[in-house]
């Protein structure tokens, strides 16, 4: 997992049937000090973020783990939406 906030999103009208109703966001991951590193992907948002929002993103088969996901293509979701971070 690892944070990130969201950027924009995508619409997509042709997409795998696994992904039918899903919202497809862009997200910019963040860094340790909670600055984006340069790398952006396409999550699939599973708990209602909205732009600007700091989310926790999981990747990979954890990302088809939710209930809305399961048996999906989706190699990234947004899994939270983050209240405060802090670094000690």
């Amino acid at each position: 997992m690892h944070l990130g906030r969201v950027i924009g999103t995508v619409v997509s009208t042709s997409k795998d049937p696994s992904l039918s109703g899903s919202k497809l966001l862009i997200v910019a991951r963040l860094n340790e000090n909670a600055e984006p590193d340069g790398y952006t992907e396409i999550a699939v948002d599973t708990v209602g973020a909205g732009h600007g929002e700091t989310v926790i993103v999981t990747t990979s088969s954890a990302a088809r783990m939710t209930e809305s996901l399961d048996g999906s293509v989706a190699d990234a979701s947004i899994v939270g939406i983050v209240d405060t971070v802090e670094i000690h």
